[in-house]
């Protein structure tokens, strides 16, 4: 395993003799001009991923790779780092931000119900591209609901992302990007555009892009709000299979 932290690559023997010291080269007090790019090759160990858990865990927002794009990863029960997350993005506060999380028992601190529906939809699509609309805990902050009293969750197949939420908890997941701009596909397009408003960015190359997940609403009448990887046809399928159904 080849790691190289920084935001150019120093000599591979500063590399070990950094990780050694168990630390991320040039890393910045929260709230600097720059952030600090974090470039990975191969496997990142236990005490890098530690490290960035950290940063999160102090309030920090970090660009994290996803199976398809870059995302603000920060901390989802934080709301003073969820308001970053809108300030970075330019988002409008009538939007919220959906949440992506390791595993199940992630979930239930997210949520006041798990709906029928979503039941289903979790036990046949999950961990995959598929976020799903479920009525939100009281406590989650404003920032992530919008008011709107519900609350967007994707369990991600990601390994690397898993092992960083079994550290963290829930992360938001929005993409790396403005609000309104294509989502990043790259650590050095998540640069050009936030990267004087991030704490960290996690360089693993570019990701796979394509379509973002597909959202339904699980809360009330079942309504897929906008068809990524998972097709119409394929969460209709699943919803006959238990006698429900998507409405028109």
């Amino acid at each position: 395993m080849a790691v190289i932290f920084g935001r150019t690559s120093p000599p591979a023997r500063s590399n070990r003799s950094a990780e050694r010291r168990g630390h991320l080269v040039g890393q910045r007090e929260l709230g600097a001009a720059m952030a600090t790019r974090l470039t990975v090759q191969g496997h990142p160990s236990d005490r890098m991923v530690e490290q960035v858990a950290q940063l999160i865990r102090r309030g920090g927002v970090v660009a994290i790779p996803t199976e398809s794009f870059y995302a603000l990863g920060a901390a989802a029960l934080d709301a003073a780092a969820v308001r970053r997350v809108h300030t970075i993005k330019g988002r409008a506060d009538g939007k919220p931000i959906l949440v992506v999380i390791s595993d199940r028992a992630q979930l239930d601190p997210l949520v006041a119900e798990i709906t029928p529906a979503a039941s289903m939809l979790i036990a046949r699509f999950w961990p995959g591209p598929l976020t799903i609309i479920l009525p939100a805990s009281p406590l989650l902050p404003d920032g992530l609901t919008a008011g709107t009293g519900t609350v967007g969750v994707r369990q991600t197949a990601d390994p690397v992302l898993i092992r960083l939420l079994r550290q963290t908890g829930p992360l938001t997941g929005t993409s790396a990007n403005r609000s309104g701009q294509p989502a990043a596909r790259s650590a050095e397009e998540v640069e050009k555009s936030l990267g004087s408003e991030l704490d960290l960015i996690v360089d693993v190359g570019p990701t796979s892009g394509g379509p973002p997940s597909t959202i339904v609403d699980a809360v009330g009448p079942i309504r897929l709000l906008r068809e990524g990887p998972i097709s119409r046809q394929q969460i209709a399928a699943a919803l006959a299979q238990s006698g429900m159904s998507l409405v028109s």
